[in-house]
């Protein structure tokens, strides 16, 4: 039998956009999963040293710690507002938004929608729990009808608590926006289809055509996104 090389074994390896760091998120979370697809994309597009990665308040703003690229931390729901200011005074750069539900869809409603409207050349990531995991689990303008929180223990009710907002329905109503989809990282056939979305979300900055968003549901089988089952009680 021809002897193979170990270097002909090696499969996978760790991206050079992700930093030696070990990751520190709670057990079962997507953050890890999102962050390597992220640093795949960084590394296959050589964009390790033009990337500038914002984190705003949650827990994205421990991504700085393992990604392999500058980046800055903004106030809590500001990250679009940032990411613009820097894009702008530095179009050659690739600007990109890492953000949770509460963040994003909660204090940063207005940063994102007038961003995304505006056509903002730079790329989202909106990771959502639909609850605000980091702070005692309250309920999030994401959290579904049902679901019970911290701050409703009795199930979101329309009449009590309100509606849900769904932030892609919204993002594809905004004509600057150039790309935009859900998807999920909860089985490994959904892993593919999520590195694509985020791919084409580069695409949209790279290609200068609009603003790009994808949204990754965490433990998106009980958020009953794409499933009718929809969320199972407690």
């Amino acid at each position: 039998m021809e002897k193979v090389s170990q270097e002909a074994m090696v499969i996978a390896k760790m991206p050079e956009s992700l930093s030696k760091k070990e990751f520190t998120y709670c057990p079962g979370c997507h953050h890890g999963i999102v962050h390597r697809l992220i640093a795949e994309l960084i590394d296959e597009f050589s964009l390790r040293e033009k990337t500038v990665l914002v984190a705003p308040v949650g827990c994205s703003v421990f991504a700085y710690e393992f990604f392999n690229v500058d980046g800055t931390v903004a106030p809590h729901g500001r990250a679009l507002a940032v990411a613009t200011g820097m894009k702008r005074s530095r179009p050659d750069l690739f600007v990109m938004t890492y953000q949770g539900d509460g963040d994003l869809a909660a204090i940063g409603t207005a940063e994102t929608i007038h961003a995304a409207n505006r056509g903002e050349r730079v790329t989202t990531i909106f990771i959502n729990n639909a609850v605000y995991g980091m702070t005692g689990g309250q309920m999030a303008p994401t959290t579904l009808l049902g679901m019970k929180t911290t701050t409703s223990p009795y199930g979101r009710r329309p009449e009590k608590e309100g509606y849900p907002i769904h932030v892609m329905e919204i993002m594809k109503e905004l004509p600057g926006v150039a790309y935009a989809e859900r998807v999920k990282v909860s089985r490994p056939q959904d892993v593919p289809k999520a590195k694509m979305a985020i791919k084409k979300a580069f695409y949209a900055q790279l290609l200068d055509i609009g603003f790009g968003i994808v949204e990754v549901i965490n433990m998106s089988n009980k958020l009953g996104y794409g499933s009718s089952r929809g969320w199972k009680m407690a």
